[in-house]
Formats: C-alpha cells, structure tokens, sequence
C-alpha cells in the first residue's frame, strides 16, 4: 500500500512513498548495529552490577539474536571449506578404491601361486619312489 511521500509533496508520480521498500527506509543497517550494540552494552553492565548469574542468559541471548543475521555469511565462508572436505573425500575414497583392488589382486596372485605348487607338490603322506 503507498501513501503519499512524508515530505509533504503533491503526491505526483515521483512523489509515492512505500512504508515498506528498504530504499526510503531512513535507518540504515549500519545505524541498526550501533543501537543494538549500545543497548547490549548498557544491558549487559546492568547485568554484570545487579546479578552476575544473568550473564550466560544474557550471552545465548545475544546470541540467539545474532544468528540468523550472521548464518548467511557463515554459510558463504563455509562455501570454499565444504568443497575442499568433500574434494578431499573424494580423492581419500579413489585411493582407498585403488588400494583394495591391489591387495584384491596380490591376493588373488598368491592363491594361484599356491594352487600351482600343489600341483606340482606330491601329495603328503605318500613316499616319493626312489629312483
């Protein structure tokens, strides 16, 4: 819903204000942040003075305040940090792939070398024939 600019204008075209586009908001997120600080602080020394035991309260509160404003840019950080993790994974995985496969095939070499030489081999328990 518009309504007509807060300056006082003839409410021409130019003049349509929206209570809720950011673009006319005159607070800016900068002035946001000091505020909210400034009342942490003055909250906070209240606290530290009155009842020190409020003060974890007080920190998962602030906490809990700041979390969904600072997850999208942990989340952008965490960006480079995942793809590494998982390129490393990848690569461990490959690796570890390749290693089975060669004791898979070293085992399989010896349990040839082993079914040849009980070929060869006599069996036990005979007496060879003297010659």
């Amino acid at each position: 819903m518009k309504s007509h600019a807060p300056n006082g204008g003839d409410g021409g075209p130019g003049e349509e204000f929206d209570p809720l586009d950011e673009t006319n908001n005159e607070t800016h997120a900068g002035d946001d942040f000091v505020a909210t600080a400034a009342t942490v602080c003055v909250v906070g020394a209240g606290v530290l003075i009155f009842e020190a035991a409020l003060l974890p309260g007080m920190i998962l509160g602030v906490a809990t305040m700041l979390v969904p404003k600072a997850l999208p840019k942990i989340g952008a950080a965490m960006d480079p940090l995942l793809k590494s993790t998982v390129r490393g994974a990848l690569v461990m995985g490959q690796k570890a792939r390749e290693a089975v496969a060669e004791a898979q095939e070293r085992m399989n070499d010896i349990v040839a070398e082993v079914e040849a030489e009980a070929k060869k081999a006599p069996p036990r328990g005979s007496k060879v024939p003297a010659g």
